[in-house]
């Protein structure tokens, strides 16, 4: 996808073409997502450069480049983190593996874990703890269930991605729990969940939704737009898994949805007969990228730009002591 010459309808002869733009709030940074930077920043101050992390910090290479130029080093894994050097593990979490090793080498750490991630995680220890095993809802190969998987012993959990996975697993106990990874479809896990209790009657669900409620807010603002709209833009990650439902559920709404890092990205043939846009951000994405994305229309139509609101968010999460007093 290219960046087009602007197009001739900017001309004096053929003015701005109207265009009604839509902006979905709540949107962009969540509570995690802003206490995970804000421990990479007061790492900084703390430690001095470099510190190290390991993974992204969040799913946004706006934000990956923007630590990286104040001094953060992103590695893949502790083997590659000198000795001696703090290391903070991603909003992401990890398996209880990780921090163990990092301790054994003597190094300082900080988790930047999502508290709501690690909630799943104390409910996933407390389940094998009952004798449960765990019927986990989210995705193959994303951090937060790697993490989240090793929290508990080999076997104790087995993932379920879809309907039909729910539909034809085969646990070997009778004394069954579900949890969910905190960034899914609200509308896809709630049928997942639905098929599980119908089949294991007794199943245990967790106290409270898993899915955290930045990704159920932004899903709700974001089917808000879209009902409203012929083509709705995400701003957001490929790898951003809150960012791709939100894709999807613009998607099911009716809208033509594409997800798209920066205003560079934009495929200005999309715009070939739309009057109507909405947008949106993951909750990896900052704000900034929000604003460039829509003074990118404003320079090639006639923007009205409206806010619409379904939700306020308030949520804000502690700090590590450790960085309490920085």
């Amino acid at each position: 996808m290219t960046d087009h010459a602007p197009d001739s309808r900017l001309s004096d002869s053929n003015p701005a073409l109207p265009l009604r733009v839509l902006v979905a709030a709540p949107r962009g940074f969540c509570a995690g997502v802003e206490r995970a930077i804000q421990i990479v920043e007061l790492a900084l101050q703390k430690y001095g450069a470099p510190v190290y992390v390991r993974h992204e910090i969040v799913h946004n290479r706006f934000v990956v480049d923007s630590l990286k130029a104040k001094g953060a080093v992103f590695v893949k894994e502790l083997d590659e983190v000198p000795d001696g050097a703090p290391v903070i593990f991603s909003a992401h979490g990890v398996p209880k593996a990780i921090p163990a090793t990092a301790e054994a080498r003597g190094l300082d750490w900080l988790d930047a874990t999502c508290p709501l991630v690690s909630k799943v995680h104390r409910q996933a220890e407390r389940m094998v703890e009952q004798g449960r095993h765990i019927m986990f809802v989210g995705h193959a190969g994303h951090p937060e269930v790697i993490g989240t998987f090793g929290q508990v012993p080999d076997g104790a959990m087995t993932l379920i991605e879809t309907v039909q996975d729910a539909e034809t697993v085969m646990p070997k106990s009778d004394t069954l729990g579900f949890l969910t990874q905190t960034t899914l479809s609200v509308d896809d896990t709630a049928d997942i969940v639905a098929t599980l209790q119908r089949r294991f009657p007794t199943i245990l669900g967790p106290k409270g939704e898993d899915i955290c409620y930045a990704t159920s807010n932004r899903q709700t603002a974001v089917k808000a737009i879209a009902a409203q709209c012929q083509l709705v833009l995400v701003i957001g990650a490929e790898n951003s898994s809150n960012s791709q439902r939100l894709r999807e559920v613009a998607a099911r709404e009716g809208a033509r949805a594409h997800l798209i890092q920066r205003a560079s990205l934009i495929d200005w043939s999309w715009l070939e007969g739309v009057s109507s846009l909405g947008i949106t951000a993951g909750a990896s994405a900052p704000e900034v990228l929000v604003q460039e994305v829509i003074d990118a229309f404003k320079a090639r139509f006639d923007v009205t730009v409206e806010e619409v609101t379904t939700a306020t968010e308030e949520v804000v999460f502690k700090l590590p002591r450790a960085l309490v007093s920085v």
